[in-house]
């Protein structure tokens, strides 16, 4: 099975469409790395097998939430060093964080589950 865990930070007090929109942002963002621009200028797409496996399925998301900043930043390099695909989101702060740009979640994946379960298994749902 091949899946994505979206990781949220809950200590934020973000509004819940807020939340829904950062973690929309970082499994977007996931796939999209993938576009490569050629010689032409033009975009094609290069997605290891498990992200394809990924789109031509049921798109497994699992949302799941840390409390600090620090928690999302050692999600963050336990998936890098485990060769986990993995996306930082930083809202520009102009609905929320009073202007400041906040590191607000990451996507992890997609890719097999047992990868992403050794690095975002303990983590409580949202």
């Amino acid at each position: 099975m091949v899946k994505q865990v979206i990781v949220m930070r809950t200590d934020l007090g973000m509004r819940k469409g807020k939340m829904v929109a950062q973690g929309a942002h970082a499994s977007v963002k996931s796939v999209v790395k993938e576009l490569v621009k050629d010689r032409k200028g033009e975009y094609t797409f290069h997605p290891n097998k498990a992200m394809e496996e990924w789109l031509s399925g049921v798109f497994t998301k699992i949302c799941v939430g840390v409390g600090s900043e620090e928690e999302l930043e050692e999600v963050h390099d336990a998936a890098w060093l485990a060769g986990v695909p993995v996306c930082k989101i930083v809202d520009n702060g102009t609905t929320e964080f009073h202007g400041v740009p906040t590191l607000t979640c990451l996507a992890v994946g997609p890719d097999r589950a047992e990868k992403i379960d050794a690095i975002t298994g303990g983590l409580k749902l949202l």
